[in-house]
């Protein structure tokens, strides 16, 4: 997007202060954003974000700053206003920028860009009529399909030159049913860092009747009664749990100034000793895959607990200087609008020993979280309640009736102790998270995992 050499100019001009290290971060999106209702597209719309960030550090001071005219004149107009945060003298930094290689694990075989919205729109037509067709009682099915190809590069005063291209594509049903002036709403969704491919290949008629099967049961769902009790909380984005109420509290965004739970607590018992968590940012085409991350650091494979043991927490480069620990390649940002920080990419419990059906035979008398909802959590103290957005009571080692309603509480220290039986069905789902640095895709994820004892809220009878 620009010449090593006028980088070059502009990182001298960024450290002329007394700043120790400085960064360019340079990007070119193009977002495509389509929604269907109930067969019609109600909303289409392509957009660009173009431009660059600037970032001096001196220590764990910060100077951030950006802007989207790339011409050498502004670049370096944005590094000298940025330089004289420090009005220091200047330092002896010497260095040369080489451009970095690596394998690209993350390859797009259809660039989602280059396919027509026509026909996009057909495979959005086919979902909205398999969802309208399931039931008299579906009424309404609203079909969302996202798309961004983001293409980035990060120049920093190390010498680096690193680039990378994200196509990051979702797409998502949402269905309405209704029966006897009662309306219960269910959705699917799925995302990769993939190409057009994604939608291609994808069964279709499972991937709709999955929401319009959820929706139609809990029309009939009674509320859940308030109680504390064993929960079940079924694979897939069941692993919100672990990363609202756990892995936030392990990123150094909080650990670095000592506001997580976790902080200070390496090599410590933190979970059950079944429990091994891990935020893996290599896995081939994930939703929250990156080759590099947005300081241009490889991502890696991290495993944060092992046997309930904390082992290694989220580390960007800045926070990392606070912290005496190096970079683990989990630094990110929604865009050259924001200055980077540690952040998720997939993170989940990995397989235990159990089976989904050992678990509920088990489970004398608890709750089965099928699918979980959005929710809140603190990240200082890692107190957090969260929604179930489909779930049945357990009896005597069986599913029984379904359940709406229901709310988990507690906290995330004590869940992870609490964790007593993991299955073998690991399975992740894709999602959108929010922090300091802008909202970001990120995949969570878990086996079928049983917590001896949460409190449950609901507003129904006993």
């Amino acid at each position: 997007m620009i010449s090593s050499k006028v980088a070059h100019e502009v990182l001298e001009t960024a450290l002329a202060k007394g700043g120790d290290f400085a960064e360019i971060f340079l990007e070119d999106t193009t977002k495509n954003f389509i929604e269907m209702t109930s067969g019609e597209v109600t909303s289409a719309t392509t957009s660009n974000l173009h431009g660059a960030g600037i970032r001096i550090l001196d220590g764990y001071n910060e100077a951030y700053g950006y802007c989207n005219d790339l011409s050498k004149k502004s670049l370096n107009e944005l590094a000298s206003k940025l330089s004289q945060s420090f009005n220091k003298d200047k330092q002896d930094i010497s260095f040369t920028i080489k451009k970095v290689k690596y394998e690209n694990r993350h390859k797009a075989k259809v660039e989602p860009l280059s396919v027509p919205n026509a026909k996009k729109v057909e495979y959005m037509k086919k979902i909205s009529e398999i969802a309208l067709n399931y039931s008299p009682l579906i009424k309404q099915a609203m079909v969302y399909l996202q798309e961004e190809t983001q293409n980035v590069e990060i120049i920093n005063s190390d010498g680096r030159r690193v680039s990378d291209v994200r196509h990051h594509i979702r797409i998502t049903v949402n269905v309405v049913a209704s029966k006897d002036g009662k309306m219960e709403s269910a959705h699917n969704s799925v995302g990769k860092n993939i190409g057009f491919e994604l939608i291609e290949n994808l069964d279709l008629e499972a991937f709709t009747k999955e929401a319009c099967e959820s929706a139609l049961i809990m029309l009939d769902a009674q509320e859940m009664v308030g109680q504390e009790l064993p929960v079940v909380i079924h694979n897939g984005f069941g692993g919100v749990i672990l990363h609202e109420a756990c892995v936030h509290s392990l990123e150094a965004t909080s650990v670095a100034k000592g506001l997580s739970v976790f902080t200070g607590k390496l090599g410590e018992q933190i979970a059950s000793p079944i429990v091994t968590a891990v935020d893996d940012g290599t896995l081939e085409n994930y939703w929250g895959s990156l080759n590099v991350d947005d300081e241009g650091t490889p991502t890696r494979r991290n495993v944060l607990i092992e046997n309930g043991i904390l082992k290694s927490y989220l580390v960007d480069k800045r926070n990392g200087r606070r912290m005496n620990t190096e970079s683990t390649g989990s630094s990110r940002r929604q865009s050259y609008r924001y200055s980077p920080t540690s952040r998720m990419t997939n993170t989940f419990f990995v397989n235990g020993t159990s089976t989904f059906e050992e678990i509920i035979a088990a489970t004398k008398y608890g709750l089965f979280a099928k699918k979980m909802g959005g929710g809140s959590v603190n990240p200082v103290t890692g107190e957090y309640n969260f929604a179930v957005l489909e779930g049945y009571m357990i009896k005597d080692g069986k599913i029984t009736h379904p359940v709406k309603g229901a709310t988990l509480v507690g906290s995330g220290k004590d869940t992870l102790l609490k964790i007593d039986m993991i299955a073998n069905n690991l399975e992740t789902a894709q999602g959108m998270c929010g922090s300091v640095s802008g909202s970001i895709p990120t995949d969570v994820g878990q086996p079928t995992i049983r917590v001896s004892s949460l409190v449950v809220g609901g507003r129904g009878g006993k």
